[in-house]
């Protein structure tokens, strides 16, 4: 019997190194699948010209720009949806924002906050990331792998796109910024570490450390159990390790950056915002509002709006340099929808 639990035990033993052999295999591999020399294979799905108005947050702004869908691949035998959008009136190339969406979002919230970048000169693009969108995953066990895979497959979608923004006839290929709100200012700190293309980067209330995250009220308050609420904490961030921010944060450093914060957001608490601004590279940035995170609170909207309108304002400043009387000299001499291969 003895030997029997011996044998039962060093197999278990066994089972359990070689997970961690695998957990840290997969850690150490987790950025790899990113590949610039891959064909784009670009698909223009629509061309329109956008002018109306629409409701942001509950306040009533206009909205005027030409909007590009088009699908591209990011990796082999995956394309990913993008949604551009760019000014209306244009001579030459322009710089290009890349927007990161939120966790719950999809890139169709980038029509509703694109019109004033768009006015003041800048494209924007923003793709589905995994998950949402046109990305969506059905099935719980599909649905668990894929939260595991969502931070990678945005940090390299983002580098995919900028790949393709920089061979586009409208874009200026030495202004690329990068806007991330929520989600998107999380992962879109790695983009910024990881790729020094993008010169600047606005982070709209984001945070960093899974622990200190995952202790915000609005998180731990929907766990009844204190204790289930603390081994989720310690599972989440054993699985999703190598996707905090806070582990490669420093790389931005000779990008400026401005972070965006709620002092009363109860998604990424203030604690979570000044873990991510610590580890910042300088030159480095942060404001906070008295605002909860955008959309948990109707009372925020005129905040919110502001909080976007202050982050466009700081991106001028930060393509100044480049501005003359005009955007740029040459006009356009190809359709927005831009190549349709690399």
């Amino acid at each position: 019997m003895r030997k029997a639990l011996k044998i039962i035990g060093g197999v278990f033993l066994a089972i359990i190194v070689l997970l961690l052999v695998a957990k840290i295999w997969a850690d150490s591999t987790y950025f790899n699948d990113y590949d610039p020399s891959l064909p784009f294979n670009v698909q223009v799905q629509e061309v329109a010209q956008i002018n109306d108005t629409i409701e942001l947050f509950g306040i009533s702004r206009p909205r005027r720009f030409e909007k590009v869908l088009f699908t591209m691949d990011t990796r082999p035998n995956e394309s990913m949806p993008v949604l551009m959008t760019l000014p209306a009136e244009r001579k030459g190339r322009v710089p290009a924002i890349v927007f990161l969406h939120g966790i719950g979002q999809s890139k169709g919230f980038l029509q509703q906050i694109c019109t004033p970048f768009n006015e003041a000169g800048f494209a924007m693009a923003c793709f589905d990331q995994s998950m949402q969108g046109d990305r969506e995953v059905e099935g719980i066990w599909n649905s668990a792998v894929a939260f595991r895979k969502r931070p990678w497959k945005t940090i390299n979608d983002t580098r995919r796109l900028i790949d393709y923004l920089q061979t586009h006839p409208e874009i200026d290929p030495e202004r690329v910024y990068l806007v991330g709100a929520s989600y998107g200012a999380i992962t879109g700190t790695t983009a910024t570490a990881f790729d020094n293309r993008i010169r600047a980067s606005v982070l709209v209330v984001g945070g960093a450390n899974i622990r200190t995250m995952l202790d915000a009220p609005l998180i731990k308050n929907a766990v009844p159990n204190s204790l289930l609420h603390w081994l989720g904490k310690q599972v989440v961030a054993f699985m999703m390790k190598p996707a905090d921010p806070k582990r490669y944060a420093a790389g931005t450093a000779g990008r400026p950056i401005l972070m965006l914060n709620g002092s009363e957001d109860t998604l990424v608490s203030p604690e979570a915002g000044n873990e991510l601004y610590a580890a910042l590279g300088e030159p480095k940035e942060i404001r906070w509002y008295p605002c909860d995170h955008p959309g948990l609170r109707d009372s925020d909207a005129a905040i919110v709006v502001q909080i976007l309108d202050d982050g466009l304002a700081w991106l001028l400043e930060q393509d100044k340099p480049f501005r003359q009387d005009t955007l740029a000299a040459e006009p356009a001499s190809q359709p927005a929808g831009g190549p349709t291969a690399n």
